[in-house]
């Protein structure tokens, strides 16, 4: 194969098609089928980083395998542990980009923070990954491989939960998102449990539904943070194209409850007129809402509400007839605002346009 072009990545794939190519690599060499197996086992339960990690295949059919195939990896650039508890991981790609993944252990839960795109093309105004700029989409091995990652350090770390709050709009690469889901939980890849695994988008429609039409019962967590359509408007350049009451509708439709997310932000979006707001917003669609305080490191110029002002908002929530949780900042010390380290480690880069192939398609 030439060398232009890149050998497929058996991680980029789903169980089913992973191992039907297997089976038909093995057939096709007279290989007995259960070597297909063999490897396949190796692609995410027992991960290996080379084909010639996997002793139990003879030394030919490791190299012919390598010559056939790759299993991609994520080089670890820098590991930072937060005293909370709270890790970050920077991984460098193939091409260069940097992406982030945030290991959060809260009790006996341990939450992964995973990335679904270098960069973020929304220009979110309180987002340090908004203002790095669109960089490109991430492919499901990379998405999913962050968490193959992880499980492989010494000692590994494995996940409870997972949720797509780190960079990037997921629903806006749903196009390798999806097959992630599907790696993510499915027991022959990673094992996750649907409801351990959340989706969080700032509102893209076509995603929205493309997710409610899948069985698993993966849930759903939108950025809201700010309630009425002007205000938005200001914070989150994409509520021009999806305003919203049509958020809003869309979240009603969702089969399963959905989260509220609600950033913080102080003499911004939390006085009591925009708690009222908030709270007619999450009962409209039966909403859970979680208040954000504003991690300090990514704050973009905007300061962080005070905890009695956050308080007293929760409380009006609640008042309203509206569940309402406030989550802790973590990470404070070690640059865990989403992109962040990746901003300290290479600067402002150039954005480039969002990749068509990276809109969202509902088949």
């Amino acid at each position: 194969m030439s060398a232009s072009i890149p050998l497929p990545d058996l991680l980029d794939l789903e169980p089913d098609a992973a191992l039907e190519t297997l089976r038909a690599w093995m057939a096709a060499r007279g290989e007995p089928a259960y070597r297909a197996t063999q490897v396949f086992g190796r692609l995410w339960q027992r991960p290996v980083r080379a084909f010639d990690d996997i002793t139990e295949l003879p030394k030919a059919l490791r190299e012919a395998l390598a010559a056939a195939f790759r299993i991609s990896s994520l080089e670890l650039a820098t590991r930072q542990q937060s005293i909370d508890g709270t890790e970050k991981f920077l991984f460098r790609l193939h091409d260069g980009q940097f992406i982030e993944t945030v290991a959060i252990p809260d009790g006996d839960r341990l939450t992964f923070c995973i990335s679904s795109q270098a960069g973020c093309a929304l220009q979110c105004a309180f987002c340090a990954t908004g203002a790095m700029g669109f960089q490109r989409n991430l492919a499901p091995s990379e998405i999913a491989g962050q968490v193959r990652e992880l499980r492989m350090l010494t000692p590994p770390i494995s996940p409870t939960n997972i949720v797509f709050m780190g960079m990037g709009e997921p629903l806006m690469n749903w196009k390798a998102v999806g097959p992630a889901l599907t790696l993510l939980n499915d027991p022959r890849a990673l094992g996750i449990g649907a409801r351990h695994i959340t989706i969080s988008t700032v509102g893209i429609l076509p995603g929205i539904h493309a997710l409610g039409a899948r069985p698993e019962q993966f849930r759903l967590a939108i950025s809201i943070h700010a309630p009425s359509d002007a205000l938005r408007r200001t914070l989150m350049p994409v509520n021009t194209k999806y305003p919203l009451a049509d958020v809003i509708a869309a979240a009603a439709e969702f089969d399963r409850r959905v989260t509220f997310e609600y950033v913080m932000l102080g003499g911004v979006n939390d006085q009591p007129e925009h708690a009222a707001q908030l709270a007619q917003l999450a009962r409209a669609c039966r909403a859970f809402v979680n208040l954000i305080p504003l991690h300090p490191g990514g704050s973009m110029g905007f300061s962080p509400s005070p905890a009695p002002v956050i308080a007293a908002f929760a409380k009006a929530l609640r008042a309203r007839g509206v569940e309402t949780a406030v989550r802790r900042s973590r990470g404070i010390d070690i640059a865990a605002a989403c992109g962040q380290l990746r901003t300290e480690r290479l600067g402002r880069r150039l954005p480039v346009a969002a990749e068509n192939h990276g809109e969202v398609h509902v088949a």
